[in-house]
């Protein structure tokens, strides 16, 4: 048992989130510089496919040039092991990137110093905050030339709604960039221009005023930063731990990932005021990392885009107890004991198989299809963990069989596409056609490539003028409910999991609705339910 609560201890295990373009894969790779491991730590990316390289979708990713998969890295840091998560930036992917933050026990937003808060960190800051995730701050390209650090600030503050806490305070901005003063830590780091790559050691200082700093900056850049630091006590909370562990507080650090600058007092702070593993809500209780019995759910499904390798790696974080090789654990959805004689974890430069695995770990299990995301894996408790959101899809369309001999091909494709989290189904009421909604357009020509290259299904799409799928909270035996049905019933449909959901054309339909059938409760994310 003190084994355990000993690597409990140890782990750490959180999201990198931001704007596409926002730095979010250089501070990634600093980070695991930091931690000796350089090269990009078993990443997992879609195989390249060797036949049909010519192809669209392949063009596609070829000519945009982006990763659609989260990668899983690990490293090792100052006795602790760390996990992170990144994810994809691009939008057409955020459902992805999503789902990845229900496995993680905290989040750094990266900040462009120049942009401010961007439309795709506003919407990831929202889901952290619906989860009281703790988040860590990083604005980022200090070397360039951007908006004023309280503006800055200020911005942070009112578009994400967070309270901030500077932890640390740039000196100058974009070519006046001097250095770094470490709030946290009392030292001053400073930039040597010359070496750009190289950083300066850090200053200590125990008071503010003292003289050595107008020597180091500057009298002129010594002024500004004693006033400013006089403004961050006035203005801003002092840091305090558990504000931050409830989503109440959230640390602002400054830095440049492509300098290597404020990277280490990001990650020194990170390992001392992060969460370990933290317990996760069930359907039945509170599952705590330090039970001994294993339970751990799959937040990902990734399947090889290789046709002549039907192989999916299923990713499963681990709540509690010790994962290990070749045992016995209960699929609960199922109710089917499955044992794993390959799982993989990610390390450093590598992905290897592992014999035990830990809270807060993330795994790689084979899978051939029967997992779904969202699924539960025990130690034979039968319980289901919450909240693995499905959002509202930004895009729709019909989805039609181009080929009426492959029928049973296109629904098991369709079928097993879902389950991966690629789009959500929904099936009108009226008539059972299908409907494909999804996050991205890009989406669309991945399902179509992908059922028929790897299901030998073809299909069409037929545009559809949606604007939000709402799903429903209400009495359906009440006359209210009957209708609101009945005045919607061409707009009323179902999705995968049965679920009653109301395809709104507007927001002013939406709104209408509301005023009219205040009981009738819409929801533009399917968790409610279980919640």
């Amino acid at each position: 048992m003190s084994d355990l609560l000993k690597e409990i201890g140890k782990r750490k295990t959180f999201g990198i989130i931001a704007h596409p373009d926002a730095g979010k894969t250089t501070l990634t790779e600093k980070l695991l510089l930091f931690g000796g491991a350089i090269q990009e730590a078993g990443a997992v990316k879609s195989n390249k496919i060797k036949k049909g390289a010519t192809s669209d979708f392949m063009e596609i990713e070829r000519q945009r040039g982006i990763s659609v998969a989260t990668s899983v890295l690990a490293f090792e840091y100052k006795g602790h092991k760390i996990n992170i998560l990144d994810t994809p930036g691009h939008k057409d992917f955020a459902e992805d990137t999503y789902r990845t933050l229900t496995a993680v026990d905290s989040v750094i937003v990266v900040v462009d110093v120049a942009k401010g808060v961007e439309e795709q960190t506003e919407k990831l800051v929202q889901v952290c905050r619906m989860r009281n995730i703790p988040m860590i701050v990083f604005i980022n390209k200090l070397d360039r030339e951007g908006k004023d650090a309280f503006d800055l600030l200020d911005e942070v503050e009112q578009k994400l709604g967070l309270t901030v806490c500077p932890l640390s305070l740039p000196i100058g901005m974009g070519s006046d960039f001097q250095g770094i003063y470490n709030i946290w830590e009392h030292n001053i780091q400073l930039f040597l221009e010359e070496k750009k790559q190289r950083v300066g050691e850090a200053i200590k200082f125990e008071d503010i005023n003292d003289s050595k700093i107008d020597e180091e900056i500057g009298e002129k850049a010594a002024a500004t930063l004693r006033e400013e630091l006089e403004l961050v006590r006035e203005v801003y909370p002092e840091f305090n731990r558990e504000d931050y562990m409830n989503g109440d507080l959230q640390p602002v650090f400054f830095g440049s990932a492509l300098n290597n600058f404020g990277v280490r007092e990001l990650l020194d702070a990170f390992i001392e005021i992060a969460p370990n593993p933290q317990p996760k809500e069930s359907d039945t209780r509170l599952v705590k990392p330090e039970e001994k019995d294993f339970t751990g759910f799959i937040f990902k499904i990734h399947a090889n885009m290789d046709p002549k390798h039907r192989d999916r790696l299923a990713f499963v974080k681990i709540v509690s107890g010790t994962f290990k090789r070749n045992e016995n654990y209960l699929l609960v959805r199922e109710n089917k004991k499955m044992k794993f004689s390959s799982p993989n974890a990610f390390f450093a430069d590598k992905k290897e198989v592992v014999d035990e695995s830990f809270p807060g770990d993330i795994v790689g299990l084979h899978d051939t299809g029967n997992f779904r995301i969202g699924d539960t894996l025990t130690g034979g408790e039968k319980m289901s963990f919450k909240g693995i959101p499905n959002f509202s899809p930004e895009h729709f369309r019909y989805i039609n069989n181009d080929d009426p001999l492959k029928a049973k091909q296109l629904a098991k494709g369709i079928d097993q596409l879902m389950d991966e989290g690629v789009a959500q189904l929904f099936t009108l009421d009226m008539n059972n056609r299908k409907i494909i909604g999804t996050v991205g357009a890009l989406q669309y020509e991945v399902i179509q490539y992908r059922l028929e290259h790897e299901y030998g299904a073809k299909c069409t799409y037929e545009p559809l003028s949606i604007h939000k799928a709402c799903w429903i909270e209400a009495d359906e035996k009440s006359d209210e409910y009957k209708e609101f049905a009945r005045l919607k019933q061409r707009f009323m449909c179902k999705d995968k999991y049965g679920q009653p959901v109301f395809l709104a054309d507007s927001s002013f339909t939406i709104h209408m609705t509301q005023e009219k059938f205040p009981n009738v409760k819409l929801h533009f994310i399917s968790e409610f339910k279980q919640d």
